[in-house]
């Protein structure tokens, strides 16, 4: 399908690695969603978002599920969005989950904004409000996109060798989509994390607030099973109103209309990239270098 924007790289026909973008599986009342990947460092592509989406429900429609857990496979949880794989499938549609029209043959700025509005700031915001507790299991790269998908969750453990980078402002960006940065951290860590773009470590993020606990790697696996099986034995009405009182006080604190806010500067940064470089993201990848066609760069090590 051929699209005005020359700004977008086009990718007619995504070739994917893999049927099985996210995996499955439950036991002992905790559902374990794994990023699948690992090839790519978990770069998330629509496959995968929309895959994970799916798996969701699935664990929020299963009476035996108490509690979800999200995880990546091989050497990083998430190097964060598909900028340049094979399988990057900005252009191809796929059966929407909200109520914007599909992008793919949309000129100009709508291309992106409707995109995003789909796959980024509208599934993230949706799976925040699961009514199940939901943890994250990091290891390795938690990057740019990869924020996005462990801020949704309740409980963050990390591993002693997990990452965390949001370094787009190096592509004249303010943040990746869902911009929780703020009530991740405090006002004036946040700003840092940004300004800097540099890697903050396990420990770090534990003294910024942003992840619950940090483990040895070789424990990783051990102690999120333990925390969510403890948290299984508590009843579900309860864990459900839990959640939903916390998330409706971050709320009422500014959480969605600042999202909203930050969604449109986002795409601002977006339009003015393009009409200055010819390149909707600046033509830099998130190492601040001249972009290549690779995957989530920011997760090299």
């Amino acid at each position: 399908m051929q699209h005005d924007d020359k700004s977008v790289e086009r990718v007619d026909e995504a070739q994917y690695e893999t049927d099985e973008p996210v995996r499955y599986a439950v036991d002992a009342g905790i559902a374990t969603l794994t990023l699948n990947r690992p090839r790519f460092n978990n770069a998330q592509n629509s496959q995968m978002t929309y895959a994970l989406d799916d798996a969701f429900r699935r664990a929020v429609d299963d009476p035996e599920v108490k509690v979800i857990v999200l995880c990546g496979a091989g050497r990083h949880f998430s190097a964060g969005h598909d900028i340049g794989t094979p399988g990057r499938d900005i252009n191809r549609p796929f059966e929407r989950r909200h109520l914007w029209w599909d992008h793919t043959d949309k000129p100009g700025g709508e291309y992106l904004y409707v995109r995003e509005q789909e796959v980024y700031l509208n599934m993230c915001r949706r799976w925040r409000e699961i009514p199940k507790p939901v943890i994250a299991k990091v290891h390795g790269a938690c990057v740019a996109g990869g924020l996005m998908l462990a801020w949704i969750c309740d409980l963050i453990i990390a591993s002693e060798d997990a990452f965390f980078q949001d370094p787009v402002v190096r592509m004249g960006i303010p943040g990746v989509e869902y911009f929780a940065h703020p009530y991740e951290m405090a006002p004036r860590l946040a700003k840092e994390f940004l300004f800097l773009g540099e890697r903050v470590s396990a420990e770090r993020a534990w003294q910024m607030g942003m992840v619950n606990r940090v483990v040895p790697r070789d424990d990783l696996d051990a102690s999120v099973t333990d925390i969510a099986a403890r948290i299984a034995t508590q009843p579900r009405m309860g864990l459900a109103l839990t959640k939903q009182v916390i998330n409706h006080v971050e709320d009422l604190q500014g959480k969605r209309s600042g999202m909203e806010a930050a969604f449109a500067w986002h795409h601002f940064a977006h339009v003015h990239n393009e009409q200055v470089s010819g390149d909707l993201l600046g033509g830099y990848d998130a190492r601040g270098m001249v972009r290549e066609n690779k995957a989530a760069a920011g997760a090299r090590s």
